[in-house]
């Protein structure tokens, strides 16, 4: 974290010259995961973010790479929702928030910092778990209460992985949403939910992450290109089927879980 930034100094602001632990070349990637990681949530509601939490957990702390991949997610998600505002579904959008609201106010009570490695095994085995929930007693985000408690649960879940697009996808892989309703409703879902994680690891957690402007500056940054992405996405969601959409989201999201789980496997047995 003690390097200094390479490359022709001038090029970048002075706030984020002065930002040791970003290098041009870290900059610069970051500034294709965002839009990368975005485009494929637009499409597919997830597996974006499994992507970006894996990138900025290679070069972060977790509680910095938290306020980061919350920020950058907000930003994301926030426009998701607003170019298929239509298409929300607000009753549980609203029942979400309250779930992931209380999720916060019990974690507060806590000063948490889960491991790397536990954090990407977290992330990799959840698309595993969702999807092995048998058909005959899946939630529905749709019934009475189960909204609230994806809240909670997606709530929890997000404080400790930083993600949790492939477990909620159990509550609306069933529901019978068309695909623009299922990307929109869980986009709008998932700015509530991380909010709360934005609020508990910049203010809850001993020695706080994002409290540094020049850090707001470099997640303002990625904010824009993850705003890029979004945006780029939403002809190719148009263009697909709703069968197409539920056939690859699966394929996606256990692909990348099998990837984190190796990471988080390999970390633990190099130490």
């Amino acid at each position: 974290m003690a390097r200094t930034l390479s490359g022709p100094r001038h090029l970048l602001p002075r706030a984020l010259r002065r930002t040791a632990m970003f290098t041009l070349p870290v900059l610069a990637a970051l500034a294709v995961v965002a839009v990368v990681t975005s485009f494929i949530s637009g499409i597919f509601g997830m597996a974006g973010g499994m992507l970006l939490i894996g990138f900025l957990l290679l070069f972060l702390p977790v509680p910095v790479a938290m306020v980061f991949h919350g920020v950058i997610q907000i930003a994301a998600n926030s426009w998701r929702a607003w170019l298929w505002r239509h298409h929300v579904k607000w009753s549980v959008v609203l029942q979400f928030g309250a779930g992931a609201g209380a999720s916060l106010i019990v974690f507060s009570f806590f000063d948490f910092v889960p491991d790397k490695a536990l954090v990407l095994m977290a992330v990799g085995l959840m698309p595993f778990i969702a999807l092995a929930v048998p058909q005959r007693i899946a939630p529905n985000i749709e019934r009475g209460g189960q909204a609230f408690l994806a809240g909670v649960i997606g709530g929890a879940i997000q404080l400790v992985s930083g993600v949790t697009g492939p477990l909620l996808d159990i509550f609306y892989v069933r529901t019978g949403m068309s695909r623009q309703v299922n990307v929109a409703t869980k986009a709008a879902a998932q700015v509530l939910g991380h909010l709360t994680k934005v609020t508990y690891f910049a203010m809850v957690i001993e020695g706080p992450a994002g409290r540094d402007p020049e850090q707001w500056m470099v997640m303002g940054y990625a904010a824009c290109f993850a705003i890029l992405g979004t945006t780029l996405s939403r002809s190719f969601l148009d263009r697909m089927s709703d069968r197409q959409f539920y056939h690859w989201t699966r394929r996606v999201i256990l692909g990348l879980g099998a990837v984190y789980v190796a990471q988080g496997v390999w970390l633990m047995a190099t130490r």
